[in-house]
């Protein structure tokens, strides 16, 4: 059987999911310390430029949460009660005073009856179930009482009965009664453990148009009939004591029987044994002054209910939660349906990012960026720092850099950007294949497509041997220069490993002691509390990488904000000291004369305003002919990245300066 519904998924013809915003959001939250799975929860929490996030739809469910509660009351029942009650009683007095052939004793009991009627509306209207009224209208009115009472009962666990059932006939009810009795014979039957499929389908046959939603099996019809229910329960658990007594009262005059309390009771007890799972024991506290019906009374706790289930949903915050657990039609039906293809934009975005390569499980079944998300934080960051660097001086875009060396007779697809020459017999081989692939004869002529276009890659003569060294002891952290510090080693990692591939590039990262990172583990590196700036343990390891690597360039960058206080014994333990120590200090300037003697161009970044470590990092550099660059945090990438690409330009130029990057070579603006 085919089933049609309303297309719900947002419009059709907007653009795939873009990862690149929330890549960049997650990627920047990761080197801030939060795990990737934090990441992208918050990501997904605080939405997008141009896309509302989980907050503000959460928002939204609170909110109109709040206006069902503040608005309405559940008197809604009992106050029309009470005014059919009084318009009935009123009538009865002036029929009583206009009938002049009424016996004066008749007359004086049945006022002396209404006028002695017990304050409860229950209570009256029980009271008068054996009343002979003497005014038609009054009897119409007392029987409107009976009637309400039935629709809105029913409409409590059926929704819309008190509507359709208005002018309902005696063959009417008796139809409602028929069917509330095949009812709990079926839910008896399943209660049982019989199959119940074949009585199900005559049920339905017979009484189907009680149902609009029309169910297509007993556990669909359990399902909604619970929910009403205990919806309905929660009404009645809502209300106060007094309302509850008067209700439990007014239900046998359903109908003008208890026949119908009855059925509804026995309802209510076989959907509390099938589903023990719905809410049975809950209530909210309404304080409105409109009041709600029995039946739309149930209706708002459903809605309150829906409200809640989508705060849980949206709130994310139990194990395993994902953004496929929110239910998009409730969230259309108390919200919108642009709250809905919100809601299915993160979900679909959710589900790109895991499964798009970007996020992947590690061997604890944690998740991380993997090496695909990582370059593509680099090449984002790498862009910065090119603006950057094209933006100072005059000096060139990152992608020309190193272009001046040998073809390597290899070639790559053409980047907005690249100045490199066209490799021609790739490019027009591609524009012929993608010709005959579009079913035209190249013969006839062919246009160059911008995919054609392979651009010829070329090596510098010279290769290099880079150790960034970058601090990693709290202060770093403390005073906000962790994040640009890893933003810093991953944008220079990304030119190293795409552009300058012959390069060798090792991270290490020095605190109280140093160690060689990777990229993603210097990326996902968390601060922590650790005394200690080990630089002398960082020049060594530096040192050892730039001897594995005889026939290259060294190059030594250094980022730190603070003087060395800690040094490695030939022990190796780690000795510490604040303020710095002369051992300390004189241990560290011996390895750094080291790295002079490898041949090392040196410069040192430093971060922060103390004087002490501006003239501790000056004389460094200025022992071993290397340069002092003090950058604001967010030109911190530029900077080493800048004094990289110069560290080759001088190489390949024999030495003296920092030609192709002039705006590098000498301190300028960046200089103390």
């Amino acid at each position: 059987m085919t089933r049609y519904e309303r297309y719900a998924g947002g419009d059709p013809l907007a653009p795939p999911v873009d990862l690149a915003e929330a890549l960049g959001a997650i990627g920047e939250d990761v080197m801030a310390g939060y795990s990737p799975e934090r990441a992208m929860a918050e990501f997904l929490r605080r939405g997008g430029e141009d896309q509302r996030g989980l907050d503000d739809l959460a928002a939204m469910v609170a909110r109109k949460r709040r206006e069902l509660l503040q608005q309405h009351n559940l008197d809604g029942t009992l106050e029309e009660v009470r005014e059919l009650l009084d318009q009935a009683v009123l009538a009865e007095r002036k029929q009583l005073a206009r009938d002049v052939r009424m016996d004066d004793g008749d007359r004086a009991f049945r006022e002396l009856q209404l006028g002695n009627l017990p304050p409860s509306a229950a209570a009256a209207v029980t009271e008068l179930s054996s009343y002979d009224w003497t005014s038609s209208e009054a009897r119409e009115k007392y029987e409107a009482i009976k009637d309400l009472l039935g629709r809105e009962m029913l409409d409590q666990r059926f929704a819309g009965m008190k509507q359709a059932l208005e002018g309902a006939t005696d063959e009417d009810r008796a139809a409602i009664n028929e069917m509330l009795s095949d009812l709990n014979d079926l839910l008896a039957a399943h209660a049982r453990g019989e199959e119940t499929d074949e009585h199900f389908a005559d049920f339905m046959a017979k009484h189907g148009d009680f149902f609009p939603e029309q169910p297509r099996s007993v556990d669909e019809l359990l399902d909604a009939l619970a929910a009403r229910a205990a919806a309905a329960q929660r009404m009645f658990n809502s209300m106060s004591a007094e309302q509850r007594a008067e209700l439990a009262q007014l239900s046998a005059q359903a109908f003008g029987s208890p026949e119908l309390a009855q059925q509804l009771a026995q309802m209510d007890s076989h959907l509390q044994a099938l589903r023990p799972d719905e809410n049975w024991d809950g209530s909210s506290s309404f304080d409105g002054s409109e009041g709600l019906g029995l039946g739309d009374g149930t209706g708002a706790l459903q809605d309150i209910a829906d409200l809640e289930a989508l705060a849980e949903q949206l709130a994310q915050s139990y194990a395993g939660a994902r953004m496929d657990d929110v239910d998009l039609d409730a969230l259309a039906r108390q919200l919108g349906n642009d709250a809905a293809v919100d809601a299915k934009a993160l979900a679909d975005l959710e589900r790109a990012l895991r499964e798009s390569g970007h996020l992947q499980r590690g061997s604890a079944g944690d998740l991380r960026l993997s090496p695909k998300a990582m370059r593509h934080l680099g090449r984002a960051l790498l862009r910065d720092v090119a603006t950057q660097l094209s933006g100072r001086q005059g000096q060139r875009d990152v992608r020309r850099s190193g272009t001046a060396g040998e073809l390597t007779g290899s070639a790559r697809a053409w980047e907005f950007g690249d100045t490199e020459p066209w490799d021609v017999t790739r490019t027009l081989t591609n524009a012929v294949r993608r010709t005959v692939a579009e079913g035209r004869n190249p013969a006839g002529g062919m246009r160059l497509h911008v995919d054609d276009i392979e651009i010829a890659e070329s090596e510098a003569r010279t290769q290099a041997a880079v150790a960034l060294l970058v601090d990693t002891s709290f202060s770093m952290a403390m005073d906000g220069r962790w994040v640009p510090m890893k933003r810093t080693a991953l944008a220079l990692h990304q030119l190293i490993s795409t552009r300058f591939r012959n390069d060798n590039l090792q991270l290490i990262g020095f605190g109280r002691h140093a160690r060689v990172m990777e990229i993603d583990e210097l990326t996902a590196l968390d601060s922590r509390w650790e005394k200690g700036t080990n630089l002398h343990h960082g020049l060594l390891l530096a040192n050892r990488h730039f001897r594995k690597h005889p026939g290259a360039q060294p190059v030594l960058l250094v980022v730190t904000d603070g003087e060395p206080t800690s040094h490695l014994e030939s022990s190796g333990q780690v000795w510490f000291n604040y303020p710095p120590h002369p051992v300390t200090l004189a241990k560290t300037v011996a390895e750094l004369d080291a790295s002079r003697r490898l041949g090392a161009q040196t410069t040192f970044f430093r971060l922060g305003e103390d004087p002490g470590l501006a003239r501790f990092i000056e004389s460094m550099a200025r022992r071993v002919d290397g340069r002092m660059v003090s950058p604001e945090l967010d030109d911190l990438g530029a900077a080493v990245v800048g004094s990289y690409l110069g560290s080759r330009a001088s190489a390949r130029e024999g030495g003296g300066g920092f030609g192709a990057f002039g705006g590098w070579g000498g301190r300028g603006d960046w200089a103390d």
